[in-house]
């Protein structure tokens, strides 16, 4: 089973985006039959294996194997990936990109859309590739945002102007500071 199933084919989509066909998917993240299936969602296993059909078809499932139970032979299916993400390509940039403002809102999500492409196309059959995620929060005062954006913008540049060069395996380096909706 691989961490992320990148998503760029419509077909896909359609297969998955099914309230039912979720609830399958979900359920098959450990291996299992139709029928155990069936079970736990409180279905028939002939309505759950259309959708496990369709999942197959999609390649958002697969079988494992099969078992002899009484007198019938049963397929066991799991799920093809621990997560599942759907490329924004599937539905197109609306509208045009807007001119390259680092504090706005619609960079950010160029940005992350950028680095769900990237992650999507490494190679998972390579060693496990050196990476990193740090997530915080920080708390700033309205008096000191551009002097936070001046700290932060000044520190990232040192980094790269030090460990810039043209030797050595390339690492994409995306920050996002965005405003958190306060939990009160």
């Amino acid at each position: 089973m691989r961490d992320i199933h990148y998503l760029d084919r419509l077909d896909q989509a359609e297969a998955l985006l099914k309230p039912h066909r979720v609830d399958v998917l979900r359920q098959l993240a450990e291996p299992r039959s139709c029928a155990e299936v069936a079970a736990a969602l409180g279905q028939t296993p002939q309505r759950v294996h259309y959708h496990v059909k369709k999942l197959v078809e999609a390649g958002l499932v697969a079988q494992v194997s099969d078992r002899r139970v009484r007198a019938v032979t049963e397929a066991v299916y799991q799920a093809t990936a621990r997560s599942y993400w759907l490329s924004p390509a599937l539905v197109g940039r609306i509208g045009g990109r807007r001119e390259r403002d680092e504090l706005n809102l619609g960079h950010l999500l160029d940005l992350v859309e950028q680095v769900q492409v990237d992650i999507a196309a490494l190679d998972r059959a390579r060693p496990e590739l050196p990476s990193l995620g740090v997530a915080g929060e920080i708390r700033v005062p309205p008096e000191n945002r551009e002097a936070f954006l001046a700290d932060l913008r000044t520190t990232l540049q040192d980094l790269f102007t030090r460990h810039g060069g043209a030797e050595g395996d390339p690492f994409a380096l995306v920050v996002a500071c965005y405003p958190k909706e306060s939990q009160t």
